[in-house]
């Protein structure tokens, strides 16, 4: 199974969360932007359908795959503060 970790950070002159590389968009506040990360991570757990999903690789190579809709990650929210 998939772990994924959104770790809450200063940005742009507010506060994100990040993903990887990836950062949210920019929150006024670190309780704007950790809710956000908490609701977020909560989304991710919640199982879909399985269905086609066609998305471009690091190298710009396009893929299609089914995703199982059912095959959800493990989420964490990491508060930098």
């Amino acid at each position: 199974m998939t772990d994924i970790t959104y770790i809450i950070v200063e940005h742009d002159g507010g506060w994100a969360y990040k993903l990887g590389d990836v950062f949210s968009e920019t929150f006024a506040s670190h309780d704007a932007a950790l809710a956000a990360a908490q609701r977020v991570a909560a989304e991710q757990q919640v199982a879909g359908e399985t269905t086609g999903i066609t998305y471009e690789d690091a190298r710009g190579q396009w893929r299609e795959e089914i995703a199982q809709g059912d095959d959800r990650p493990t989420t964490h929210v990491v508060d930098s503060q």
